[in-house]
């Protein structure tokens, strides 16, 4: 039934006429057959209540009643806000701190954790990856042979797919650019649900060689390159100086990142699509592990089962081939690949920011009890009137939900800021950023978690003030908030326990950040075994006919050092295949001459990089013995190789490396050690590299190289002269991933900065709250022991005496809230413990630390009421009791 928003009282009596009406009618028919009055009334109240006739119009009537009631109390609420607007103030900036703050963490874990990728089936899909952690491999990119093995041995995937991705160079139009693409086997893009805009996606057929070389098109590459052109299809662009046919355009809300695929080329979102057709031989080959291969799970088939089954197959393999004993085949699912290395970061955060709300709710729960506490003539008078204890709850309860649903509010304008500011900053390598908004499952968490947070904090006021003594309140006349309360903060053990909480759970944030600020300090302090300083850096890549031959691209490299090294203002230049804190990488085996590896290893694994004679000398990597190379380090000469310190001290400890011979296999040449390199840290302070081994460019060159340039003026002002060298050698070179060296230094410790900062932040913020639940729980006990105070001096208290109690009865709480807050920390700091670098999840140091600055910020913010109290008249306030 519809209930009118007006005129209630004649609702009312419309619902009683109709029971009355009800009732009369039963009862004439029942005295029209003979029964009493009386009796026939009960007979008829008592069948229409089994009909379940009485029940629904009241029902009807309690519905309106609960409307009603509501509605009042909303208006009554807000009336009492309007009252005492500083106190809703504080509440609602408090609340929406802590709700915005939630809301924030919450947008980001929804985007990574809970909303599916986009592609049909996302459940289903998985990357297979390569694991020897036997000799240092965690984790390595299969080969054509390994991926043929499983595409036709396994009996758990509907489909799968190799591809492999890199950078290329688009020539053909006005200036040579830079692209990132694909080559992918005709797999891929069905299981990812490409419907194309324009044309077609590949064929099976062309999974073979044979067929003519054809392109798919991405649209941001459609619209950037070739302006949208309707008639793309069938037309030839160059790629890397190799004509190939445009057959399909995809949807603009279709795109493949290295999140998803991250493959060994480095590209940062594929821009177009090659075929990779493999032949009988191409399929027989295990050497080349550079591929990404993608599955797709048959339906009902699970990951475990998935998993089982591809062991088989890492198992023959590892016979076979004869690969490392701990070699193995993992199945990724495609969700965990991409938010797999942020999950445990944000759950973190999405914990901390719970704890910032729950202190939050234990400060606003203090608060409204001292306002509670001045209000009792008031809840007195009500219930005199007849109001009962649910109704005074439901009205009180109402007041603090109404609050918190204007925190709430406020919360999302704080929440869309945070979510700009991490935005801005780009706290490194957060997958899935561009997907982080405030969506209908953000707006239904925040209304959740205000709701829920106004029940939290304002049910415990709710029953204080409801359980009023009706005749001592009236009798007080309003004074109850002054006198009688007695200077013991043990009286009151509600406010007392909620800071305690509010305590307890501030000293477990502010330990988890002490952590990480103490790791982050250790990882900042790690030499990274290069001097990043006035260093410019920047990739250069060239293709196409003019540099099939190796010759060629060394020669490329080498005419651009000479024009580079005479720039002004630099000191040194050099290039390398593969720069310290970048996402390029490159290992492979290598041998070593006289070196039999053990049965259970049978593999050695390096990372290998290609480098000219000074970039030694330009990032002030040190040598340690022998030499560096030289421009007499040619194709034509000896063959040579540096190592690094950690491979010397590995195999040849007592410092006799130079002068030995490596090989990458059997079937290569052997190569002198000429020179010992210090350590490198190539993919970040916080991991540990595996031994390097570097090849000289004019020996072994690489098409995609990194220059970089030691400056003595800003590095970045330099940068502009490099580029125009660069392309006054080569027009149709691209010049990208333009960074100083301090820039990258910077950006590898972003993401352990940005947590860091964050729980920092969080951690503060419990920390002012806390100190004001203390002097709020402690200014409100000088209040209500005003007379206390007084009558003590009166009869010759000392007012250090004074002092001494206030404080006495205020770090008495803090120092349980401390002592149980120890105890939260020691698990917190275990879950966190992956996020440290070089420090223990139960540093004592820390510990100790938080606990003297929580005991600190404890003292001062009881200090204030205690010297309040020592300034008590005891002639003013007892003739004012």
């Amino acid at each position: 039934m519809k209930f009118p928003w007006g005129d209630g009282e004649k609702r009312k009596k419309e619902l009683n006429d109709e029971i009355a009406g009800h009732l009369q009618m039963a009862a004439q028919d029942r005295e029209a057959r003979g029964e009493s009055r009386a009796r026939a009334s009960e007979a008829a109240r008592r069948e229409l209540g089994n009909a379940g006739l009485i029940q629904d119009v009241t029902r009807d009537q309690w519905a309106w009643t609960w409307l009603e009631n509501l509605l009042q109390d909303l208006r009554y609420a807000a009336r009492m806000l309007m009252k005492n607007p500083g106190l809703a103030l504080v509440i609602v900036l408090s609340l929406a701190i802590g709700i915005g703050a939630n809301t924030a963490i919450f947008s980001v874990t929804s985007a990574l954790l809970l909303k599916p990728l986009p592609y049909p089936h996302a459940d289903r899909l998985a990357l297979l990856w390569l694991r020897s952690p036997g000799i240092g491999i965690p984790q390595d990119w299969p080969s054509p042979g390994q991926y043929h093995d499983i595409k036709t041995q396994n009996h758990v995937f509907d489909d799968t797919a190799i591809a492999i991705g890199g950078n290329y160079t688009l020539t053909g139009l006005t200036k040579a650019m830079k692209v990132d693409g694909i080559e992918a086997s005709s797999g891929l893009l069905n299981m990812l649900g490409v419907e194309p805009l324009l044309g077609r996606s590949f064929l099976p057929e062309e999974d073979r060689p044979g067929k003519p070389d054809s392109i798919v098109l991405t649209y941001g590459l459609w619209q950037q390159a070739f302006g949208g052109d309707p008639n793309i299809l069938g037309r030839s662009v160059m790629i890397d100086g190799k004509p190939r046919a445009v057959v399909g355009v995809l949807r603009a809300d279709f795109t493949v990142n290295h999140e998803v695929i991250p493959t060994i080329g480095e590209i940062d979102k594929a821009e177009f699509f090659l075929p990779l057709p493999l032949d009988a031989k191409d399929e027989a080959n295990y050497g080349p592990e550079d591929y990404n291969i993608v599955a797709r799970l048959k339906p009902g088939v699970t990951m475990r089962q998935a998993q089982a089954d591809v062991d088989i197959i890492a198992a023959r393999l590892r016979e076979d081939k004869h690969r490392d004993r701990s070699f193995t085949i993992s199945v990724v699912p495609l969700m965990e690949q991409v938010v797999g290395s942020t999950r445990g970061s944000i759950l973190i955060l999405l914990g901390a920011v719970a704890l910032v709300l729950l202190i939050a709710c234990a400060n606003v729960a203090n608060l409204l009890l001292s306002r509670a506490a001045g209000r009792q003539k008031e809840i007195a008078v009500r219930a005199a009137l007849g109001a009962g204890k649910s109704r005074l709850v439901m009205q009180l309860l109402t007041e603090s939900i109404l609050l918190s649903v204007l925190g709430g509010a406020a919360g999302l304008i704080i929440a869309a800021w945070s979510l700009y500011l991490v935005r801005a900053i780009h706290p490194g390598n957060i997958p899935r950023m561009d997907e982080i908004g405030m969506d209908f499952r953000v707006l239904a968490f925040t209304l959740a978690v205000s709701i829920i947070t106004g029940i939290v904090f304002g049910l415990a006021p709710a029953f204080r003030a409801s359980r009023v003594d009706v005749n001592v309140a009236l009798k007080a006349g309003g004074r109850s908030s002054r006198g009688g309360g007695g200077l013991n903060v043990k009286r009151d053990k509600l406010r007392g326990a909620l800071v305690i909480a509010e305590l307890a759970v501030s000293l477990t944030l502010l330990a988890g950040a002490g952590l990480l600020i103490r790791s982050f300090a250790r990882l900042i302090s790690v030499p990274p075994g290069f001097n990043p300083d006035h260093v410019i850096s920047m990739e250069v890549a060239v293709g196409g006919p003019k540099y099939k031959e190796d010759a060629q691209i060394a020669q490329f490299y080498q005419n651009l050092s000479e024009r580079v090294r005479n720039l002004p203002g630099v000191t040194a230049q050099g290039a390398i295949s593969s720069l310290p804190l970048t996402s390029a990488v490159g290992w492979g085996g290598m041998d070593i001459e006289g070196y039999v590896p053990p049965a259970n290893q049978p593999e050695l694994q390096v990372d290998k990089r290609g480098a000219t004679p000074d970039y030694f000398r330009t990032m002030q990597i040190p040598l340690i013995s022998g030499r560096v190379f030289s421009d007499s380090d040619t194709d034509k000469s000896q063959l040579v190789v540096l190592i690094d310190q950690k491979m010397a001290d590995r195999f040849w400890p007592d410092g006799d490396a130079v002068g030995k011979r490596v090989r990458r296999n059997k079937d290569d040449s052997w190569k002198t050690i000429v020179g010992v390199v210090g350590v490198v840290k190539e993919y970040g302070l916080d991991t540990d590299t595996r031994m390097v081994v570097y090849f000289p460019c004019a020996q072994d060159p690489s098409r995609t190289m990194y220059l970089a340039a030691r400056t003595t003026t800003d590095p970045a002002s330099g940068m502009d002269a490099i580029i125009e060298q660069v392309h006054a050698l080569e027009p149709d070179a691209p010049v990208f991933d333009i960074a100083t060296m301090q820039q990258r230094f910077h950006d590898s410790m972003a993401r352990q900065r940005f947590a860091t900062a964050m729980l920092a932040a969080f951690a503060c913020f419990a920390l002012i709250l806390a100190a004001v639940g203390v002097y709020g729980v402690m200014s409100f006990l000088v209040a209500q022991g005003t007379a206390d105070i007084a009558i003590r001096m009166a009869l010759g208290a000392q007012r250090r005496s004074i002092l001494s109690l206030v404080l006495q009865q205020g770090m008495s709480l803090a120092l349980i809230g401390i002592g149980a807050g120890l105890l939260g920390a020691l698990i917190l700091t275990r879950v966190m413990a992956g996020l440290l670098f070089n420090v223990s999840a139960t540093d004592p140091l820390t510990f100790v630390g938080v606990a003297l600055l929580l005991s600190l910020v404890a003292l001062a913010a009881c200090s204030i009421p205690a010297r309040r109290a020592m300034r008590v008249d005891p002639m003013v306030a007892l003739r004012y009791e």
